[in-house]
């Protein structure tokens, strides 16, 4: 109870954010701390939560009956019967790109898998907002990967001077008997951020269609949380679009979090949506105002919904890849319901150095944008690709868990002109293998010298045999560049037979990946054996606290809001 009151109580903060805007107009800025992380306006924010009630979240449209509910609290609306809400033109008009699963591959014909890097949590906590306002969950919303990499793991920092740590594990797969279960877990390394001054360009849509209190109202929140923790070095300017583009504050000091907090409050919502001029002028902006050795980014907060000048999918991609190799990288921050527009988000993000999160409460924007502000502001490694090269001798078929849309062509690994994921300070990678091993399998062509092809001879380091070779199953390989660097560095790790455990001694960093992966699949209708309840997922993940403690309240409010315990 306490958690679903606890989420009643997020929800309910947006949706009465004249309230709040009030509040942080009088607050914002006004103790004068500098200090990054200890901002001013986070102090407050449980608070203010603590001090709202009587919003009905599920009526996602309207404000009809609110006068009748104003001395309601959120646990009587929780106690209340509902009905799921019936599907509309609105939820329609929401766009997801098609996800086509990843099949098992022979490692004879395919004996390399490439991706690029996702740290992007936006699925989890858009699928979060369906479930919680018991929609229909569009399976394309939901991105295997991002389930998986919402949560926290527990792998070492890096050593040596490396900017990425790799850590694996293998163990048996809960949804295939016939498979095993092999994590690759990426960690970057944690730099101190204090001393590195950041300008940073708010770039908000106030289009029509961003008039609803879980939009503008709450990137207002979001950004003036943020402003509170930025400092004297810190240079903040906000541009916004609607019909057209508008630069309301220009390179104004950080330390000034109570003007910036009026200036994001001065904003109100209304027009159409020209997205390509706001880009372009948010960019202009961030390269006037350039750091040397700084964090220069350009944060966007919309509902993805462009309709005057470049607005498709490609159009998008196009100009944002013209922007990206000058140093300045790129947060996408997606808001709202009803006409909801992932596929342009994501592209955005996946094409622009950058990264890409939705906010569907108070708390998730202080998630992002303060309690893990490092790793969505500093970039410590771009360009980050992963290459697993299979042993033919141990493995005979191999699927990736999601990364459908992430896949590279293997000669993609060596070509450092090849764009990927960027990793931020602290930011965690996490994919899931399922691996099927078998003896004798035969190595098919490749354009690339294979460490494991039979008629090859590998260099072999001083500490391992040649025959160590027959004991391994796989090598993880990983290229990344330096945030201010062109050319990219190789690490790599073996996994050998000896490292698998049993599913009874399966580690926790495996347990709660695959929980989170079973849960997505679930959610998607996948294709993949799921021999499991929802009981058994949570029993998965259970005692793994408190990292697991979100998936396991959303299984919860899965199972009773639309009566699945299967």
């Amino acid at each position: 109870m306490k958690k679903r009151y606890d989420r009643l109580m997020r929800t309910a903060a947006a949706a009465v954010s004249v309230i709040l805007t009030a509040v942080m107009l009088g607050s914002c800025g006004n103790d004068g701390s500098d200090s990054k992380g200890g901002g001013p306006y986070r102090s407050d924010v449980g608070t203010q939560q603590e001090n709202i009630t009587g919003n009905n979240r599920y009526d996602m449209n309207t404000n009809d009956g609110m006068a009748e509910n104003d001395n309601k609290t959120a646990e009587d609306f929780y106690d209340a019967e509902f009905d799921a809400p019936e599907m509309n033109d609105g939820l329609y008009a929401e766009e997801y790109n098609k996800i086509i699963e990843n099949e098992f591959k022979s490692v004879a014909e395919y004996p390399l898998s490439t991706f690029s890097t996702d740290v992007d949590t936006a699925s989890f906590t858009n699928v979060r907002r369906m479930i919680d306002n018991r929609e229909e969950i569009n399976p394309d919303a939901v991105r295997t990967e991002e389930f998986i990499n919402y949560f926290k793991y527990s792998y070492p920092q890096p050593e040596n001077g490396d900017r990425i740590s790799i850590t694996t594990e293998l163990s048996d797969c809960p949804w295939n008997e016939d498979s095993k279960l092999m994590l690759v877990g990426l960690q970057a390394e944690e730099i101190e951020t204090r001393d590195i001054d950041s300008n940073i360009v708010f770039l908000i849509d106030v289009s029509g269609s961003m008039s609803a209190y879980d939009k503008l109202p709450l990137v207002q929140q979001a950004f003036s949380m943020l402003a509170g923790n930025l400092n004297e070095g810190d240079t903040v300017s906000i541009v916004t679009y609607a019909g057209s583009d508008e630069v309301v504050l220009e390179g104004t000091s950080g330390a000034k979090s109570d003007y910036i907090c009026e200036c994001l409050n001065s904003l109100t919502a209304g027009g159409a949506t020209a997205g390509a001029d706001g880009i372009n002028t948010a960019y202009d902006i961030a390269e006037r105002y350039f750091i040397e050795g700084g964090n220069n980014r350009v944060i966007l907060a919309t509902d993805g919904d462009l309709n005057v000048g470049v607005s498709s999918e490609e159009g998008l991609t196009e100009l944002i890849e013209e922007k990206r190799d000058n140093g300045i990288f790129l947060s996408v921050l997606g808001f709202g319901t009803g006409n909801y527009k992932d596929n342009k988000l994501e592209a955005l993000a996946d094409n622009g150095n950058g990264n890409y999160a939705y906010i569907d409460s108070v708390d998730e924007a202080e998630r992002v944008l303060v309690t893990e502000m490092s790793g969505t502001l500093y970039t410590v490694a771009k360009d980050t690709k992963v290459q697993v090269e299979f042993n033919p001798a141990n493995v005979a078929y191999y699927k990736l868990v999601g990364y459908e849309n992430r896949l590279l062509d293997d000669e993609d690994f060596e070509d450092d002109t090849k764009d990927a994921g960027d990793v931020g300070s602290g930011q965690q990678v996490t994919a899931l293998y399922e691996i099927i091993t078998a003896d004798g399998a035969k190595l098919g062509g490749s354009g690339k010298t294979l460490k494991y092809q039979s008629d090859v001879s590998y260099p072999v380091s001083e500490n391992q045999s040649a025959e160590g070779l027959e004991g391994e199953l796989l090598t993880v390989s990983v290229r990344y560049k330096e945030a201010d660097e062109d050319e990219s560095r190789l690490i790599d790790k073996a996994v050998t037979l000896d490292s698998y455990v049993s599913s009874e001694k399966m580690g926790d960093n495996m347990r709660l990946a695959a929980g989170a992966a079973e849960f997505a699949m679930t959610l998607r209708n996948s294709s993949a054996e799921k021999p499991f309840t929802m009981q058994q997922i949570r029993d998965t993940v259970t005692g793994i606290a408190p990292d697991a403690n979100e998936l396991l309240s959303m299984i919860s409010d899965y199972e009773i809001y639309y009566g699945n315990n299967g």
